[in-house]
């Protein structure tokens, strides 16, 4: 088990809330390739699921509330951004949250970043001047991915605990094995009695995040 979380493409490309075909494209171009493995079953980590979401918006011409468009970022900025990324503590991913990993439409990485915050001597940063990596985002194609620590109130995501995978919080119940029940034909009232350790809405909150993950496949390949 890595301890960053270990993640094949189309699961990273649902949690990211990135179209799964430019997740690929990314990695075969070497934009983003993925930090686990890149051999035969190619896996991403948990700060890759980040790194997915800050090329995808920075390469996006982007609208500011007073009606006005900046230009998608370059290369080089993106490239920056993802070094910055990369040099992030480790210990960060191993936490219970209460942290925010933003980036900035100039490519740079803010930590505990609250939307609008000073940047050294720079003007304050605004609605629409950066966005947080970890919180839920959103594409034009449909996709949306969810909280990377809180996908739902009663899930948890913690890098260090079941690969990364999301799970019922204070358990190691992970939310596809969940759907995986259902795909097999489990009616809900029997999951619900297979699994006393967990409430009732805590699980209809795991099947509804694999639905939410699988929509978001379903919307980048239509």
């Amino acid at each position: 088990m890595n301890p960053r979380g270990a993640y094949p493409a189309d699961r990273a490309a649902a949690l990211a809330g990135v179209p799964l075909s430019t997740v690929r494209y990314w990695a075969k171009n070497d934009v983003l390739e993925p930090s686990v493995s890149q051999r035969r079953v190619m896996l991403w980590s948990y700060p890759d699921l980040m790194g997915l979401r800050m090329i995808y918006w920075l390469r996006q011409t982007k609208e500011l509330g007073d009606g006005k468009t900046v230009p998608a970022s370059s290369m080089p900025a993106v490239r920056r951004a993802l070094g910055q990324l990369r040099e992030l503590d480790l210990a960060l991913w191993m936490g219970n949250g209460g942290f925010s990993v933003s980036v900035d439409r100039a490519g740079d990485i803010h930590v505990d970043a609250e939307g609008v915050q000073e940047v050294g001597n720079r003007q304050r940063l605004l609605d629409g001047d950066i966005v947080d990596l970890l919180r839920p985002f959103a594409t034009p194609q449909q996709t949306r991915g969810p909280d990377l620590h809180q996908p739902r109130p009663q899930l948890r995501i913690v890098p260090g605990k079941l690969g990364g995978e999301p799970h019922i919080r204070r358990t190691r119940l992970e939310t596809q094995a969940l759907a995986a029940l259902v795909r097999r034909g489990v009616e809900q009232d029997k999951i619900y009695r297979l699994y006393p350790i967990a409430t009732q809405e805590a699980i209809d909150q795991a099947l509804d995040l694999e639905r939410q993950l699988g929509r978001n496949l379903s919307a980048a390949a239509g």
